[in-house]
């Protein structure tokens, strides 16, 4: 039984040892992130380099341009054969009236048709994201899929 004991107290022993490293490490890391100058800097670019935050620019550069010319196609493309198929209704003008107006109310309604029009849009959006992605082949130029 004293071999029992004898043994759980050098176990509790190890896995305090082990924690406190761990703490002192730990504090030793925050240490060098807090000092100023080059510990500052190098940390900055060893996160730009792991986090992949260039491709996150570039990534919102594309999006935000490829998301402009999607909504011009959708406008003047997609919504245009929309009103055609549907007999002239524009989807943006489609909507579920709650509570008709009155003299002294406005009417409410929910717009589903703007919705529907707005998923479009992101859909298209996304779509021609992944072409660029996919026929530019930048997807192979991702260096975290590598590891």
């Amino acid at each position: 039984m004293a071999e029992k004991t004898k043994k759980k107290t050098t176990k509790a022993a190890t896995v305090k040892a082990t924690a406190v490293k761990k703490a002192q490490a730990a504090k030793t890391k925050a240490g060098e992130a807090t000092q100023g100058g080059k510990g500052q800097v190098s940390g900055f670019i060893d996160f730009i380099r792991t986090q992949g935050v260039i491709g996150l620019a570039v990534g919102l550069a594309i999006g935000t341009a490829a998301g402009a010319s999607v909504k011009v196609i959708v406008d003047q493309f997609i919504s245009p054969v929309v009103a055609l198929l549907t007999r002239g209704v524009d989807l943006n003008s489609l909507k579920w009236v709650l509570l008709s107006a009155s003299e002294d109310q406005k009417e409410i309604a929910i717009g589903w048709g703007a919705i529907v029009s707005s998923l479009i849009t992101l859909i298209a959006t996304a779509f021609v994201i992944y072409l660029i992605i996919h026929f530019a082949k930048l997807d192979r130029l991702d260096k975290k899929k590598e590891s």
